[in-house]
């Protein structure tokens, strides 16, 4: 659970990433800024900044800010009821970014700092994206992936995102952020 307070912090620093990475940002955009702590109220560890500019049923395109050392936790994108979960691309367009998807451990997975959760971070094939480079993680694929030490933004293309139906591997997530209004 996030303040308000919190999740301004979160947007108004996540817009000066934007900016390092040159990318131009209306207000409208600026201000919808998606901010995902996914439970765990631990956003500086365990979260993500999203901004969405189209999600139809055919496409989706998104940028995403990692806060130094951020992580995204463990999740799959599955096919439910016969149509393929969400095919997607990650470009990173500023920083470092260490995406783990399923196949053969090829490196120790990035986890300092990350005690309390590596327990859930279980596939181990690294990727590492620098500015420019681009992976595709094909639907019912396990990944995750975490910012190194300046942080990143990533510009994700894929089809349809549906984020409710998102499977974790760590079961106290909350894929969407709850606002303490107290």
């Amino acid at each position: 659970m996030l303040k308000p307070s919190e999740i301004e912090e979160a947007r108004i620093r996540a817009v000066q990433y934007y900016d390092r990475a040159g990318l131009v940002l209306t207000e409208a955009e600026k201000n919808q800024i998606e901010i995902a702590d996914f439970g765990l109220s631990d956003l500086y560890r365990i979260g993500l900044e999203v901004l969405v500019y189209v999600n139809t049923e055919r496409v989706c395109a998104k940028e995403l800010v990692m806060f130094p050392g951020q992580t995204c936790p463990e999740h799959i994108h599955p096919t439910k009821n016969g149509i393929p979960g969400k095919e997607e691309t990650f470009r990173c367009r500023w920083g470092k970014v260490h995406l783990y998807v399923s196949g053969p451990k090829n490196s120790e997975p990035f986890t300092d700092g990350l005690d309390d959760h590596a327990q859930y971070l279980k596939v181990a094939h690294e990727v590492v994206l620098l500015p420019g480079e681009q992976y595709t993680i094909m639907p019912d694929t396990w990944h995750w992936f975490r910012s190194g030490e300046e942080g990143a933004v990533v510009s994700e293309f894929s089809t349809m995102s549906t984020d409710d139906q998102d499977i974790f591997s760590d079961p106290r997530i909350n894929r969407f952020t709850v606002v303490d209004e107290a």
